[in-house]
């Protein structure tokens, strides 16, 4: 039996990868998972469950998965002694996706939680090694290490370069400190997903991230109607079961130990903003939501008018306007991510290749559709 520990089993990529672990009968899973007490552990572990939506199989699949409470930025995972030994004494496999993705932190707390569980995670697969048991670790980073580089290889980054935020930065630290112990030995492989969206063929997902508020920005209805030009700019975005595919292929693969994979959709198939701004539009349209006309303003006026709106909205709007700063940042810059040496999604095979470009057109739709049921009836 394979017994696989994942952190952040609860975050978008991890509630995808874990049905796609249990779907081989010889899988059992633990998580890890943030909780005040068993009971509230409980309830989380539910909660996942409600969004698996396993049907007839949830009983045999929930005699393969358990949750243990602790926190991965803590030593040991703040585990006691006898559970982190147990841990030690079952698990083959580590996937570590957990994380803050969130671009405005202080730097200290972005580091904590990237860096800090980072280094907890390596300590205890060196753990695992040293009892002869650990196969494989998957390290879930984020394209974005490659800060404001115009293009981010698949390769360990040692070029100075600047990041837009806090995230990037701290996310670029831990993998240089996951990049030595790989010199070390330890069978260590990267992840590197852009912009992570719902299912491809459902459109679930279990948060709203990021890429949702861009598209209620794109609608014009915080904003007015008002935007920046839009311009050349596009936007790499992957759907939530592709990235699980790629990591739950990568620990079978011992292969690619020390190897980076970009869950991306690379330059041919990334998405332009402005056909983004048009698809979110219509689709608001098609749901019955009303959205202004656009009014295209010169950016620094259009930041500015944001600065003194913020001033005088509401409290809902203006944590919404907060977080344009980091959309307009990344609009003045071009960016690739090459996906040439990542290991296919979609297909066997135990040899790194070229990924396939999934068109934005074949999956955007239904992930649209899912945010806009699943918001109706609480929009203002």
């Amino acid at each position: 039996m394979i017994q696989y520990f994942v952190t952040g089993g609860t975050v978008v990529g991890g509630s995808a990868l874990v049905p796609v672990l249990l779907d081989d009968p010889g899988n059992e899973v633990c998580l890890l998972v943030r909780a005040r007490d068993e009971r509230a552990l409980g309830e989380r572990i539910d909660a996942l469950f409600r969004f698996w939506q396993f049907g007839e199989r949830e009983a045999d699949v929930r005699r393969r998965v358990r949750a243990v409470r602790g926190d991965a930025t803590e030593p040991r995972f703040g585990l006691a002694a006898a559970d982190f030994d147990t841990l030690c004494a079952t698990v083959t496999h580590v996937v570590h996706a957990a994380g803050a993705v969130r671009m405005n932190l202080p730097l200290e707390d972005a580091r904590r939680s990237a860096v800090g569980s980072a280094r907890q995670v390596v300590d205890f697969a060196w753990a695992l090694h040293r009892t002869g048991r650990l196969e494989k670790v998957e390290f879930v980073s984020t394209v974005g290490v490659g800060g404001r580089l115009p293009v981010v290889r698949e390769d360990w980054i040692d070029t100075p370069r600047d990041f837009h935020n806090t995230y990037e930065q701290s996310k670029a630290e831990a993998e240089e400190l996951v990049h030595r112990e790989v010199e070390r030995g330890l069978p260590l492989t990267v992840h590197r997903p852009s912009m992570v969206v719902g299912d491809s063929r459902t459109g679930r997902i279990i948060h709203f991230q990021v890429f949702y508020h861009l598209c209620e920005f794109l609608s014009g209805r915080r904003t007015f109607g008002l935007f920046p030009p839009l311009g050349a700019a596009r936007l790499d975005v992957v759907p939530a079961d592709d990235v699980a595919r790629q990591i739950a292929w990568s620990s079978r693969s011992p292969e690619l130990a020390a190897r980076l994979l970009h869950a991306a959709a690379g330059p041919e198939c990334s998405l332009p903003l402005e056909a983004l701004r048009q698809v979110v539009r219509a689709t608001w349209q098609a749901h019955g939501v009303r959205v202004p006309r656009v009014v295209t303003l010169p950016r620094g006026v259009f930041g500015s008018i944001v600065r003194v709106a913020g001033r005088v909205v509401d409290e809902r709007t203006r944590r919404a306007l907060q977080t344009l700063p980091v959309f307009l940042d990344y609009l003045g810059t071009t960016q690739e991510f090459c996906v040439t040496r990542t290991a296919p999604v979609h297909g066997g095979g135990s040899q790194p290749s070229p990924a396939p470009c999934r068109p934005w057109q074949s999956f955007l739709p239904c992930v649209l559709d899912y945010y806009l049921r699943r918001i109706d009836g609480r929009r203002d």
